[in-house]
């Protein structure tokens, strides 16, 4: 006598077998301190994974290779004209994708820019000094990374000798796609990692089932962090620039401006954008974009954004008389949620 349901019922209790071996992602949670600011990492994995080892290994790469207030640092050795310097695998990465924002910014994100930032306070080596146009004029020979080469053999070659190379702009964002590769190559494809208000999400957040789901720095913020809004993010990264306590009333004119350093006339100048949020692949790039559309202003940003693909921008500038407005392209309106 044939049995034919004996064989559907061995079948079910394998299949049963094999569903309760399997293991459901765990959410896991890190956070710590890294790279003079705060870090904070999601994931889910089935495996237990070794992150906070290799977290430490790439925070550690990254400051040897460009941190500028490490004085032992590749970096550090090279704005001290050290000839015996080969960059590694990071610096040179980094270095190609500033050249590529260079260029589509046409020189208002400049990694070279460190003279003039330095001479103005902002850097690692303050300067006391007065400021006036004979000085500013002497120091802008340093500036252009067109004047930087690296070769094959990881040499980097200036054509100044003083040029000082600060990639604080684009640094932060390339360490997270640093942890974003790691994190792939784990095979964790639901993650989100945020270092000092940068991000990088994969997936979503399995808990509430849904996008990930992240904010936006008001620009107006005194002492208490306050957002002006959400965004939902996934398989992008999101980068955020913005002097938010740094604002300036024009008496005559009522407009509120943030003074950035110009690379292409050397003065801290007036930008009506009080913050850049972009959206790119990487958040290297989003980095690196965010500082640029800061410098340029809302109309040049608005001007270079319609001939760069794969970015999406979410701009706060000033008004006039002190308004504070928005802009906005389609890809960004698509994931924002006003609060």
């Amino acid at each position: 006598m044939k049995f034919p349901f004996l064989k559907l019922f061995v079948l079910l209790i394998f299949a049963g077998m094999f569903q309760s071996c399997e293991k459901e992602p765990t959410a896991n949670v890190l956070q710590g301190e890294a790279l003079g600011t705060t870090y904070s990492i999601k994931y889910y994995s089935e495996e237990d994974i070794p992150l906070e080892k290799a977290l430490d290994s790439i925070f550690e790469r990254v400051n040897q290779s460009m941190s500028t207030y490490r004085e032992g640092s590749d970096i550090s050795r090279l704005n001290r004209n050290d000839s015996l310097v080969r960059v590694d695998s990071l610096f040179q990465n980094v270095f190609k994708l500033s050249e590529k924002v260079y260029q589509e910014s046409e020189g208002y994100f400049d990694p070279t820019v460190g003279k003039l930032v330095n001479f103005y306070g902002f850097g690692p080596e303050k300067e006391e000094v007065t400021i006036d146009s004979v000085r500013i004029d002497s120091l802008r020979q340093y500036v252009g990374l067109d004047k930087i080469r690296i070769t094959s053999e990881g040499e980097v070659k200036k054509d100044i000798p003083g040029i000082y190379i600060d990639f604080n702009a684009i640094a932060k964002g390339y360490t997270i796609d640093l942890i974003g590769h790691y994190l792939d190559s784990k095979k964790v494809n639901n993650y989100l990692v945020e270092l000092g208000g940068e991000l990088l999400a994969r997936g979503e957040n399995l808990e509430k089932q849904a996008v990930w789901t992240v904010g936006v720095d008001d620009p107006s913020q005194t002492e208490e962090r306050t957002l002006t809004a959400a965004v939902q993010l996934k398989d992008r990264a999101m980068a955020t620039s913005g002097n938010y306590r740094k604002n300036r009333l024009d008496p005559k004119t009522g407009k509120m401006y943030v003074h950035t350093v110009n690379p292409l006339t050397g003065y801290a100048e007036k930008s009506d954008v009080l913050s850049a949020s972009v959206l790119a692949e990487n958040c290297a790039l989003a980095d690196a974009y965010a500082t640029a559309f800061m410098a340029m202003g809302l109309e040049r940003s608005k001007e270079m954004l319609s001939k760069t693909e794969g970015v999406d921008v979410y701009l706060i500038y000033a008004g006039e008389n002190g308004s504070i407005e928005e802009f906005t392209t389609p890809g960004f309106l698509e994931v924002l949620i006003e609060l």
